[in-house]
C-alpha cells in the first residue's frame, strides 16, 4: 500500500537554554513510513519525543536532520506548507488552543474562510462536520460553555472540515473524563474506518491497543514497533520504560 508520510533519519534539536548553546535531541534518527489509511499509535513517557514527532509530520517542526515526507510534500519546502497542512490536520491535547472564534460554527468555518472556500461549500462542510462529531445542536453555542469533551468535538470538527486525508492526534483525551475519553476515542475509530490516515500521540496503553500498529518511544528512539499483539509481548522491554502493558489486547 502507498505511503501517506515517510520519515527518513529525522533527527529533532532545540535550545535548552537561550542563554546558552546548548543543544538537546528530542527525536534521534526515526525513520518510519505511515500507510494511507493506516492506524498507528504512538506511545511513550513524557520527554520520550512523541509530541515533538507529532509537530514534525505536519511541518509545525522542521527537522534539523534528515527528512519528512506527506503526501509527497517535503516539509522543509516552504512554498508548499500549506498544501502539506491541509493534508495532515493535527488535533491538540487542549482544545482551548485551537478554538479562536465565541460561535461554535464560526469556529469550525476558521480555516475554511483562510483558505478562501465558498461561502456555500463553508456552510456544507461545516454541518457534515459537526454532525460527525454528534455536535450540530451545538453549532449556534459559545464554545467556552460547552465541556473539555465537547470543545475537542469541536477542534476535531474543524479539523474534518478541512478535509485531510490524515488526522494527527497528539494526546487528544488528556485532559479529558473517561467519558470525554472514549466518545473522542469513538470518533477517531470512526474516522479511521471512512478511510483517513490515523496518528494517535498518545501514553493511554488502552487507547494504542485500538490501533493497527503501534510505535513505542524512549529518549527520543523507536523501541519497538508492530501490532498490538506482538508489542505487548515484549512486556518486560515496555516495564523498563516506564509504561504498562495491558491485561489483554
Amino acid at each position: 500500500m502507498e505511503d501517506i508520510i515517510k520519515i527518513e533519519n529525522l533527527t529533532f534539536k532545540y535550545v535548552k537554554d537561550e542563554d546558552e548553546d546548548e543543544e538537546v535531541s528530542a527525536i534521534r534518527g526515526i525513520s518510519l513510513d505511515i500507510e494511507k489509511g493506516s492506524f498507528t499509535a504512538i506511545i511513550g513517557k513524557n520527554g520520550s519525543g512523541k509530541s515533538t514527532l507529532a509537530k514534525n509530520l505536519n511541518g509545525l517542526l522542521i527537522p534539523t536532520e534528515g527528512v519528512v515526507y506527506v503526501d509527497g510534500w517535503n516539509t522543509k519546502d516552504e512554498e508548499h506548507i500549506w498544501e502539506i497542512r491541509q493534508i495532515a490536520g493535527m488535533v491538540f491535547q487542549n482544545p482551548d488552543n485551537q478554538l479562536v472564534s465565541s460561535i461554535v460554527e464560526d469556529d469550525v468555518a476558521f480555516g475554511l474562510e483562510n483558505l478562501g472556500i465558498e461561502s456555500s461549500e463553508i456552510r456544507k462542510r461545516v454541518d457534515i462536520a459537526l454532525d460527525s462529531v454528534d455536535m450540530g445542536e451545538f453549532k449556534k453555542n459559545a464554545p467556552h460553555l460547552l465541556s473539555g469533551g465537547q470543545k475537542q468535538k469541536i477542534a476535531i470538527a474543524g479539523v474534518i472540515a478541512m478535509k485531510p486525508k490524515c488526522i494527527i492526534f497528539d494526546e487528544p483525551t488528556a485532559m479529558l473524563d473517561p467519558k470525554g475519553r472514549d466518545e473522542i476515542m469513538t470518533i477517531i475509530k470512526e474516522l479511521h474506518e471512512e478511510g483517513i490516515t490515523v496518528i494517535l500521540i498518545t501514553h493511554f496503553m488502552d487507547e494504542a491497543a485500538e490501533a493497527e500498529r503501534i510505535v513505542i518511544m524512549n529518549d527520543g528512539k523507536v523501541i519497538l514497533d508492530g501490532t498490538p499483539v506482538e508489542v505487548f509481548s515484549k512486556g518486560d522491554l515496555i516495564r523498563s520504560v516506564n509504561l504498562d502493558v495491558p491485561l489483554s489486547v
